[in-house]
């Protein structure tokens, strides 16, 4: 883990599955967090990792030199910086935002100015890759978006919380990777539900598939993580729910419309899980994609 020398107030908005792991590495780094979420157990759970509860988003601005959010979407960013107890509402100049959330590269760049507009301050879009074992591990990888100068700033502080940081641009440069990992990784998923149903239909042990395959053309993390949960029906703790990667799904088609980019595998495998939440509801976890394939009596 990367601990800073330098030891300011941090905050944290947004505890859910990746947010509380975050919090805590930052806290067992030396670094003081102050923390809002809207459920109160998860507050809760926060202030017992040693985080500070505030009593909404602008009291964590107001508090914190570096404010990191980590929420499902767009709208709810939207809401937490300019809600009626938003970030926007707080004493901002020489303060940043670092948006760890997966939200359209246009927002984020909208965002950015309006909150430059209403308090001075910057913001940073940070998506990360890893999951929620990454967030456990602190082994995520980061890729940002934003000035440089502040990139730098608050590269130790992520490096408590990840492996890597890597600046690709301006505001917005980080959202567009993440849609790039995601493409690969979406299709990734369908591909490795179709292997693992090949491997179980032709009567071998779908499971040592990892291991067959480690160290080779086919080898990768989610083959070596995901082809034995499929293959054992195993979606606890869950990889994340369909909605998610239908969101991100929607907004790759969107950037790859407005930049004229053909995308025929992302597309297809977007459908897949369309039928999925279709087939098992919006919180089905995106694994379950290997369920579609399941043999049915007729």
């Amino acid at each position: 883990m990367v601990q800073s020398s330098q030891r300011i107030e941090l905050g944290f908005i947004g505890i859910g599955r990746m947010g509380l792991p975050m919090t805590g590495r930052l806290i067992a780094a030396g670094h003081t967090v102050h923390v809002w979420d809207i459920a109160s157990d998860r507050m809760v759970a926060a202030v017992k990792v040693g985080a500070k509860a505030a009593k909404d988003a602008t009291e964590v601005a107001d508090r914190a030199e570096i404010v990191f959010l980590c929420l499902t979407d767009g709208a709810a960013v939207e809401k937490v910086v300019f809600g009626s107890k938003g970030i926007a509402l707080a004493h901002g100049p020489g303060k940043v935002v670092v948006d760890l959330s997966s939200i359209h590269p246009d927002s984020t760049r909208s965002m950015a100015a309006r909150l430059k507009a209403a308090n001075g301050m910057s913001w940073i879009d940070a998506p990360v890759s890893g999951g929620p074992k990454g967030a456990a591990e602190g082994t995520l990888a980061v890729m940002a978006g934003g000035q440089e100068v502040e990139i730098e700033r608050i590269r130790p502080y992520v490096l408590a919380m990840g492996q890597r940081l890597t600046r690709m641009g301006d505001v917005g440069a980080g959202q567009t990777t993440k849609l790039c990992n995601q493409v690969i990784a979406a299709c990734s998923m369908v591909v490795m539900a179709e292997a693992t149903r090949l491997a179980v239909d032709a009567g071998i042990d779908a499971t040592r598939l990892p291991e067959a395959l480690a160290g080779g053309f086919a080898d990768s993390i989610p083959l070596q993580l995901f082809v034995p949960r499929m293959a054992k029906g195993v979606y606890e703790p869950q990889i994340g729910p369909v909605s998610i990667i239908l969101k991100d799904l929607d907004m790759i088609a969107d950037v790859a419309r407005t930049n004229g980019t053909p995308l025929p595998m992302a597309g297809l495998a977007a459908q897949m899980f369309r039928l999925l939440k279709a087939a098992r509801g919006s919180q089905a976890d995106v694994l379950e994609v290997y369920k579609l394939s399941e043999p049915r009596p007729y």
